[in-house]
């Protein structure tokens, strides 16, 4: 008699772990420098949501050991895209069966409804897939200006399992004291933990919490109308391949003299103009030194990551951006001096 075949046994239950945070944070960084922590054979599925459509962050997860990336633009999935969330958690679940389901939200998510609907799933699911832990993540350099724009960096605050304060090492004791205290008066009882610089938090503080958070509650109506105090505009630059008298230079249509490579000294010059009160982040692809850089840019501060792989989505252009900022601001007619001067200074059209 044939000995019958076994499959190795399912985990019981896919974990779910939900990253909040206002933009430029730091919550991908922080996901990432999670994984070479974890066990080489602990399979990760990163669910993203993003502004606009250029996929900033979703690149960089790609460059990792992560088992695979699950994108949502355009939207915010705790609301208006939530139907997309809970298809994209159950082909995650069908297609990879992970050790673990991170979800990153965008930065004006409100962790709430968010947890509301995955609580559903718990139920619809038998538990195969159950919430683990809300994690906020807070910039702490910036934390005073975005909180008192942002109702919803107030309650990312508010409704969370652990907050990680990122970026304290540009504080000195005292400003850090203050916002603690501030924190505090938010939410008393949620442990909040310094992240270890680019090295993150270890992830067994943050992995198998099994949260008690909006277990019973319902979320407070009206919250679906949050994400309208962002504001985001896509800029692109592109350019033509070198004219070599082709019948397009006697209409005047020959852009041999647009550089194909961006100055990175206008570039940081650009990025230094930005009013921090009216621009949060920006983030996209600028082609430096004839290869693609991953720009990531928050309230000031900036990183340059090389893209490794495919960058065929460059081949007619120099710069694919995302700028994000204060709705009222953003939307005011003429557009801010400082965004416009930092359009003019690289030569970007808004589209």
């Amino acid at each position: 008699m044939e000995k019958e075949s076994r499959q190795p046994p399912l985990p019981p239950h896919i974990p779910i772990t939900i990253f909040t945070g206002f933009l430029g944070a730091g919550k991908t960084s922080i996901i990432l420098s999670l994984l070479p922590l974890l066990p080489k054979d602990y399979k990760v599925v990163l669910l993203k949501n993003e502004f606009g459509d250029v996929q900033v962050d979703s690149q960089l997860a790609k460059q990792s050991s992560l088992t695979a990336v699950s994108e949502i633009l355009n939207g915010c999935m705790c609301c208006v895209l939530v139907g997309q969330m809970e298809t994209a958690l159950r082909e995650i679940r069908d297609k990879y069966r992970p050790d673990r389901i991170i979800i990153e939200c965008s930065g004006s998510a409100f962790p709430a409804t968010l947890a509301f609907q995955i609580r559903e799933l718990e139920r619809q699911t038998n538990n195969d897939l159950r919430l683990d832990a809300i994690v906020t993540v807070i910039d702490a350099e910036n934390f005073a200006g975005y909180e008192d724009t942002s109702p919803t960096a107030k309650m990312q605050a508010s409704y969370s399992d652990i907050i990680l304060i990122n970026k304290h090492e540009h504080l000195n004791e005292h400003a850090l004291d203050i916002l603690i205290d501030n924190l505090n008066t938010l939410n008393l009882d949620t442990p909040k933990i310094k992240c270890n610089g680019r090295n993150g938090v270890d992830p067994n503080v943050l992995f198998g919490i099994d949260s008690k958070l909006f277990r019973d509650s319902i979320p407070q109506p009206g919250i679906e109308d949050h994400h309208d105090e962002v504001k985001t505009l896509t800029a692109y630059r592109g350019f033509l391949p070198t004219c070599h008298g082709h019948e397009h230079c006697d209409k005047g249509l020959c852009t041999s003299h647009i550089e194909v490579d961006v100055d990175k000294g206008i570039l940081e010059s650009a990025l230094a103009s930005l009013s921090k009160e009216s621009v949060w982040r920006v983030k996209g692809f600028v082609r430096l030194d004839s290869a693609i850089w991953i720009l990531n840019w928050a309230f000031g501060r900036y990183d340059l990551t090389l893209l490794k792989g495919d960058a065929s989505f460059m081949r007619d252009a120099s710069i694919r951006l995302t700028i994000m900022g204060d709705k009222y601001e953003l939307d005011r007619k003429p557009i801010p001096m400082a965004v416009k001067k930092f359009c003019a200074d690289l030569q970007v059209q808004v589209v």
